[in-house]
Protein backbone atom coordinates (compact mmCIF):
# COMPACT_ATOMS: atom_id res chain seq x y z
CA UNK A 1 0.00 0.00 0.00
CA UNK A 2 0.76 3.40 -0.77
CA UNK A 3 1.81 5.82 1.81
CA UNK A 4 1.27 9.67 2.43
CA UNK A 5 2.04 11.92 4.79
CA UNK A 6 3.00 11.63 8.59
CA UNK A 7 0.72 8.80 9.62
CA UNK A 8 1.15 8.30 13.66
CA UNK A 9 2.65 4.75 14.49
CA UNK A 10 1.46 3.41 17.88
CA UNK A 11 3.22 0.44 19.53
CA UNK A 12 1.07 -1.59 21.79
CA UNK A 13 -0.28 -5.39 23.22
CA UNK A 14 -3.03 -7.05 21.47
CA UNK A 15 -5.83 -7.93 24.51
CA UNK A 16 -8.14 -8.99 22.13
CA UNK A 17 -8.41 -10.86 18.84
CA UNK A 18 -12.11 -12.41 18.95
CA UNK A 19 -13.32 -10.25 15.88
CA UNK A 20 -12.70 -10.82 12.59
CA UNK A 21 -9.97 -8.92 11.08
CA UNK A 22 -10.31 -6.96 14.21
CA UNK A 23 -7.58 -6.60 16.90
CA UNK A 24 -8.06 -4.60 19.85
CA UNK A 25 -4.94 -2.84 21.62
CA UNK A 26 -3.67 -1.11 24.62
CA UNK A 27 -1.60 0.78 24.29
CA UNK A 28 0.33 2.48 27.29
CA UNK A 29 2.21 6.13 28.07
CA UNK A 30 3.63 7.72 30.65
CA UNK A 31 2.42 11.16 31.98
CA UNK A 32 4.41 13.58 34.37
CA UNK A 33 1.15 14.74 37.00
CA UNK A 34 0.74 17.95 37.06
CA UNK A 35 0.88 18.86 40.90
CA UNK A 36 2.98 15.41 42.63
CA UNK A 37 5.64 15.34 39.40
CA UNK A 38 5.25 11.84 39.59
CA UNK A 39 5.04 9.78 36.11
CA UNK A 40 1.16 7.94 35.46
CA UNK A 41 0.75 5.42 33.59
CA UNK A 42 -2.23 6.26 31.27
CA UNK A 43 -3.29 3.91 28.34
CA UNK A 44 -5.69 3.70 25.50
CA UNK A 45 -8.01 1.02 23.28
CA UNK A 46 -7.18 1.41 19.78
CA UNK A 47 -9.43 -1.24 17.42
CA UNK A 48 -7.07 -2.17 14.86
CA UNK A 49 -7.23 -3.95 11.13
CA UNK A 50 -5.53 -7.07 10.83
CA UNK A 51 -6.27 -8.32 7.65
CA UNK A 52 -4.82 -11.78 7.87
CA UNK A 53 -5.93 -12.88 11.19
CA UNK A 54 -2.38 -13.23 12.04
CA UNK A 55 -2.45 -11.39 15.60
CA UNK A 56 -3.16 -13.38 19.16
CA UNK A 57 -3.93 -11.96 22.45
CA UNK A 58 -0.92 -11.00 24.22
CA UNK A 59 1.42 -10.13 21.03
CA UNK A 60 3.35 -6.79 20.98
CA UNK A 61 2.27 -5.01 17.78
CA UNK A 62 2.77 -1.68 15.46
CA UNK A 63 -0.28 0.09 14.50
CA UNK A 64 -0.70 2.73 11.65
CA UNK A 65 -2.90 5.64 11.29
CA UNK A 66 -5.05 5.04 8.41
CA UNK A 67 -8.49 6.21 6.83
CA UNK A 68 -11.96 5.39 8.83
CA UNK A 69 -11.87 1.28 7.65
CA UNK A 70 -15.50 1.42 10.00
CA UNK A 71 -17.62 3.12 13.13
CA UNK A 72 -14.58 2.55 15.31
CA UNK A 73 -11.48 0.99 13.24
CA UNK A 74 -9.09 4.22 12.28
CA UNK A 75 -6.29 1.84 13.05
CA UNK A 76 -4.09 -0.65 10.60
CA UNK A 77 -1.56 -3.01 11.97
CA UNK A 78 1.79 -3.12 10.42
CA UNK A 79 4.09 -5.55 12.04
CA UNK A 80 4.32 -7.89 15.14
CA UNK A 81 7.09 -6.84 17.20
CA UNK A 82 6.72 -10.31 19.67
CA UNK A 83 4.70 -12.80 19.67
CA UNK A 84 3.02 -14.19 22.89
CA UNK A 85 4.44 -16.92 25.05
Amino acid sequence: MAESGNKRTIRGVVISDKMDKTIVVRAVRLVKHPVFHKYVRKHVKYKAHDEQNQCREGDTVLIIESRPLSREKRWRMLEILEKAK
